[in-house]
């Protein structure tokens, strides 16, 4: 079996954090020594556990970006 490696390069913050201790981070990760992507998911303080996120590239990042800048514009409409 292929050990999986991740390294965290920037932490560029925290989006919540639950009452089980584990925080959802807004970071920059690279997997098996890949190009980094921006990656949203749970993280344990240390680090060393994960759930289950989203990883995206640049364009990725631009898009959802866009589609919730208009979501919050949208907001004020409701």
């Amino acid at each position: 079996m292929t050990e999986f490696k991740y390294e965290i390069i920037d932490e560029l913050g925290i989006v919540s954090q639950g009452n089980n201790g584990w925080k959802k981070e807004f970071n920059r990760v690279s997997w098996s020594g890949r190009e980094p992507k921006y990656d949203i998911r749970d993280w344990t303080n240390n680090h060393e556990k994960m759930g289950r996120g989203v990883t995206l590239n640049k364009e990725e990042l631009m898009s959802l970006h866009k589609l919730i800048e208009d979501e919050i514009k949208n907001l004020s409409n409701r």
